[in-house]
């Protein structure tokens, strides 16, 4: 085994063994991990998938999309801001979006999901989370919470996307805790309103404990696994 896959292997194993101790220490179930692989090379993705990984997130379209080419075998997830221009683009190669903050983006991955169908580039809908702005600041994305609802909507009523629960990153300024049960709780309350599971997407490298302490499903962890971003 290379050093670099033995890094990566003890690395997940870490990460993996600390999301259960630290859900079973506040009697939650272990959420799903997402590893986020951006400015990562294909190779080190390559890598995680000989070890076992199945799903991986990126957060910019162009550099997701050329991986996806390159390693059909992983599923990957966009979980970074999309402008509406890009949405075709994602709608080809992602498994799910975790950063759907209005109804322009929602529409226009709709549209793009069905040119994608028609054109053979994918089977499936597309699940969709929608991302909250915890402080109202749309700059880093995120719809505010007045608008929400209308989102959802827009959501619901596409044709080829699968509303599947909401997103946050809490500001650097704010009580993480706090702002992850809100959201758990906004989940909750959604998953009851239209009778089936949503899920939280939720936490992380710096702040997962507190996301797995208020009940996330999905933890995106980069650092912890992957380490520190290549220079250059």
């Amino acid at each position: 085994m290379s050093n670099r896959k033995q890094e990566l292997a003890d690395n997940l194993a870490a990460t993996k063994e600390h999301i259960s101790a630290i859900a079973a220490e506040h009697d939650r179930p272990s959420p799903q991990l997402l590893v986020v692989t951006k400015f990562h090379p294909a190779e080190d993705i390559a890598l995680l998938a000989e070890l076992g990984v199945e799903d991986v997130a990126e957060n910019r379209e162009q550099e997701a999309r050329a991986k996806a080419q390159k390693l059909d075998q992983l599923r990957f997830h966009m979980i970074g801001q999309i402008q509406t221009k890009k949405a075709n683009h994602v709608a080809r190669w992602a498994a799910s979006v975790h950063s759907v903050d209005s109804v322009k983006l929602a529409n226009a991955l709709d549209r793009g999901v069905s040119l994608a169908k028609e054109r053979g580039q994918r089977e499936s809908n597309l699940p969709i989370f929608i991302q909250v702005s915890a402080d109202g600041d749309t700059s880093r994305g995120g719809a505010v919470r007045e608008e929400l609802d209308e989102v959802i909507e827009a959501a619901e009523a596409a044709e080829h996307l699968e509303f599947a629960g909401l997103m946050v990153v809490p500001p650097l300024d704010a009580d993480a805790q706090e702002v992850f049960s809100t959201v758990r709780a906004d989940v909750d309350r959604l998953s009851e309103r239209l009778g089936r599971q949503l899920k939280l997407s939720a936490g992380m490298s710096a702040d997962m404990d507190a996301a797995i302490a208020a009940g996330t499903d999905i933890v995106r962890v980069g650092t912890s696994i992957m380490g520190k971003r290549p220079v250059g």
